[in-house]
């Protein structure tokens, strides 16, 4: 190579790099970009997997099969809430049951406090008149509650359920739960037993009969008079409690 040829080619510019093939380059962002779709597509879609092995998909699944056992149940205890009835009224059939059921049922309006009222002044003297006090504080509150609760559930009695049932009084209200008679007794009677353990017997023996008589007449379910004094207990202890804390 002569001394000319070789300082042209290092004088000579190095040769600009080849463009891509568009053609080539095309179908390659392509698939690319397909994939990162697919990709995307298949992360959504796939059901995330809860704590405790199951997916959300899974979680609603079994929640919609569970309703219908839930309705399965309640439709059996409202069965045999009814059945229960239907026994209880036989034994108001005869003219001394049916009137004892009426009067308890009627001396639960009201007139029985006032019998109770007159037994705490004997026991207690005129300090009874602070048990009194206290025991028409729970009445209150349960009075203020569960009205409003009846008009959440609206519960039919079991005489309009059941035509072959007969009412054995009027009404106070229309619908059954819980049982307004066995929420005001239990919240009333939990002080007085407090304070009175020797009537906590014969308190026990008041709620029975009176929970006899109102399903007995028709009025209620046991379910209702069971669930009016665990509400009046529930609510009847802790208010007594505290007020006798700072007696």
């Amino acid at each position: 190579m002569t001394r000319k040829s070789t300082i042209q080619s290092l004088v000579d510019p190095m040769p600009a790099p080849s463009q891509a093939n568009p053609r080539v380059e095309a179908p390659a962002r392509h698939n690319f970009t397909q994939a990162t779709q697919t990709q995307s597509t298949q992360t959504q879609t796939t059901p995330t997997m809860e704590a405790d092995g199951f997916s959300s998909d899974d979680r609603v699944t079994r929640i919609k099969g569970f309703a219908p056992r839930v309705a399965a149940w309640l439709e059996t205890l409202q069965a045999a809430d009814l059945e229960i009835v239907r026994i209880l009224s036989r034994t108001a059939r005869s003219r001394a049951p049916r009137l004892c059921a009426i009067a308890i049922s009627k001396l639960g309006n009201g007139w029985f406090y006032l019998f109770l009222a007159a037994a705490l002044f004997v026991r207690f003297g005129w300090r009874g008149y602070r048990v009194i006090l206290l025991a028409a504080v729970n009445a209150a509150v349960v009075h203020f509650l569960y009205p409003r609760l009846k008009r959440r559930y609206r519960r039919p009695r079991p005489f309009k359920v059941d035509p072959e049932l007969s009412s054995l009084l009027a009404t106070l209200d229309e619908h059954s739960f819980p049982s307004g008679h066995a929420m005001t007794l239990t919240a009333v009677l939990t002080p007085i037993a407090m304070l009175w353990p020797a009537m906590a017997v014969s308190g026990a023996l008041m709620v029975s009969c009176l929970a006899w008589s109102r399903v007995a007449t028709a009025h209620h379910y046991p379910s209702d008079v069971i669930a009016g004094a665990i509400l009046g207990l529930g609510l009847g202890y802790p208010i007594s409690a505290g007020v006798m804390s700072i007696w």
